[in-house]
């Protein structure tokens, strides 16, 4: 092999100094600088110009004529000595030049670093929400309305740069004093660089909804940086969307990971929102922070009550369950005793506002309850398919004779037609152009509720975008032909929803909303996720909208007598929805209301 020359050594040996930055061009410069220093207070001493000058005399000027790069203060001496202290003063130009500009470059990148989040956040007690995307602000309105009035620090790893960042938050979210939001670019996917939000010393960890794929990789980043500082006490929270997607459970108990399936949630929120309008925004009344939500209490009076003596006398307040070894029992049976330990889970506007009242009228055990079986006369159309179809057919309610289905793919055919058999509804797939006005109006003119599935194999804006048009002429036709079928639209960003009015009662499911929401809420209260789990699951209690007339609520009542009623039916009374679509949670215990057949109960409990 032939030996590396000496230019081909140098150079080598002067890229690895640049590799290192400005430290490396700094050091060079003082090479240089000592190099030329040394050579030309030789040259003086060797050809004796130095006017009569000690070394040190002559080492001490040239370095001080290089450093001010100017010639030294007297400019007298022979022509060798001038000529070396204007090669230095030539030099000490180039030096300082370059100087400047390593300072000036180094300065700039420390701004640049600055503002793109680079430093490590210092705080203690915080959230972090890693995965910000704009127009996705829902998340972070809720946990700002959560904090209260309590000083809280938020802090946002995202790999949007962060002046854009901020300034996305700052335009669309209103932030209150006691809030602090701090943000920081991040690789959302490497635990190194996750390392800078302080996950170590944070409540809780935030993944902000996203598709699964990302989802499970940034889980898997915060686990591994958990696992490698040995923290214990920190929860993260996601989202998953499909059930083969879910995190490992024995993982998920080790590093307080909580996570919620959403695909089937939002299923049952849209088979349930199509027949029982406006269900979704019963949804977001629970999982929000504004109006009602759930809180967890310790009321030292009540012990030794049984729960339907303490639904029969809780004002202010509606009781949903009992908090008891660490585990929630929703809806529990009437005769449960309530003992010392106990906590109520309760449905309130605050968290301290339930009080105890005497108890009033109390309906005779020998009350008649009669509940009326829907007819089985209601037609359902259903726009676009994706994996969640059966989870809608499955969670329709029993007054659904026939199901259509616009331009069916045939997935799933088999376990489709099982589910409609069992379910006793008649299936019928159609094919129609739903970019015609002819088509649509064909397709929908015998329909009493429509349904718009969302295209999960399509990127989420495309999705959008073709529920938005087939929505607004779906709502086109309904007006000009004088038709009266509801609409039940699935769409998967926030933004895009609210580019689309809703003042015609359509009823919206938007998966990155209602993820939102689930995220503030886990992220506030763990310890209720039990609670949470059931309600957005297919088994135990649920949310449910029932007609006064099916379950005996119609007519003149107390809130207390609607309460009994309900519960003797299996059901928690939370509210009612009128039928020109006014909503009232929680009314008062002795509040005297008037229910319209056709007004809808707000119900929790099982089917």
């Amino acid at each position: 092999m032939k030996k590396p020359t000496l230019k081909e050594r140098f150079t080598y040996w002067f890229d690895n100094r640049m590799a290192k930055g400005s430290v490396g061009l700094i050091s060079v410069l003082i090479l240089f600088t000592i190099i030329v220093v040394l050579l030309l207070s030789g040259v003086i001493m060797l050809f004796d110009a130095g006017n009569e000058q000690s070394l040190s005399g002559v080492l001490w000027d040239s370095f001080a004529t290089i450093i001010n790069a100017w010639m030294p203060s007297f400019e007298e001496g022979s022509p060798v000595y001038l000529i070396a202290m204007a090669l230095t003063a030539i030099g000490g130009l180039l030096v300082t030049s370059v100087l400047i500009g390593i300072v000036a470059s180094t300065i700039e990148e420390k701004i640049i670093g600055l503002r793109k989040g680079n430093s490590i956040v210092i705080e203690k007690d915080h959230i972090v929400v890693i995965g910000f995307y704009t127009g996705e602000y829902t998340l972070l309105r809720q946990l700002i309305l959560a904090a209260g009035d309590r000083p809280s620090v938020i802090v946002i790893g995202s790999e949007m740069e962060r002046d854009e960042l901020e300034q996305q938050i700052k335009d669309n979210v209103e932030i209150p004093k006691n809030i602090r939001i701090i943000c920081r670019t991040v690789d959302v996917y490497d635990p190194a660089s996750l390392q800078r939000l302080a996950i170590q010393t944070c409540r809780n960890v935030i993944i902000s909804p996203t598709d699964d794929s990302n989802t499970v990789k940034m889980l898997l980043a915060v686990s591994s940086l958990i696992q490698s500082s040995k923290v214990k006490n920190v929860r993260v929270n996601a989202i998953i969307s499909r059930e083969e997607h879910r995190f490992p459970p024995t993982i998920s108990k080790k590093h307080n990971v909580s996570t919620l399936q959403s695909n089937d949630t939002l299923a049952k929120i849209i088979a349930h929102s199509c027949t029982q309008s406006g269900l979704s925004k019963v949804f977001t009344e629970i999982f929000n922070f504004e109006g009602s939500e759930l809180y967890l209490n310790r009321i030292s009076e009540i012990t030794g009550m049984t729960f339907s003596e303490l639904m029969y006398r809780m004002d202010k307040a509606v009781p949903v369950g009992i908090y008891r070894n660490h585990t929630i029992m929703m809806n529990p049976p009437a005769e449960t005793v309530i003992e010392e330990s106990d906590r109520i889970l309760v449905f309130a506007e605050e968290k301290d506002s339930a009080i105890l009242v005497d108890e009033g009228s109390v309906l005779p055990d020998d009350y008649e309850l009669r509940p009326v079986k829907p007819e089985r006369d209601t037609k359902v159309l259903v726009f676009g398919y994706n994996r969640t179809l059966k989870t809608v057919l499955r969670e329709l309610p029993e007054n659904v004779q026939k199901v259509t289905l616009v331009n069916y793919p045939g997935t799933d055919r088999e376990v489709i037609e099982k589910i409609c058999r069992e379910k006793e509804m008649e299936l019928e797939c159609v094919s129609g152009d739903t970019r015609s006005e002819m088509g649509l109006l064909e397709l929908s003119r015998n329909a009493e509720h429509v349904i718009v599935l969302s295209r999960h194999d399509q990127e989420e804006d495309q999705a959008d975008m073709f529920a938005i048009f087939l929505l607004l002429n779906l709502r086109d036709i309904r007006i000009r032909y004088h038709l009266r079928y509801n609409i039940t639209a699935e769409m998967r960003r926030e933004k895009n929803q609210s580019l689309v009015v809703s003042d015609d009662h359509t009823d919206f499911v938007v998966a990155s909303n209602m993820a939102s929401l689930f995220l503030a809420q886990l992220a506030e209260s763990p310890q209720l996720s039990g609670a949470f789990e059931e309600i957005l699951s297919n088994e135990g209690n649920e949310l449910f909208m029932k007609q006064a007339s099916h379950i005996n609520c119609a007519g003149t009542h107390t809130v207390s007598e609607l309460r009994q009623i309900a519960f003797r039916q299996g059901y928690i009374f939370l509210g009612y929805l009128s039928t020109d679509f006014e909503y009232v949670f929680n009314p008062s215990l002795n509040e005297t209301l008037n229910i319209n057949n056709r007004d809808s109960i707000i119900v929790f409990g099982e089917n």
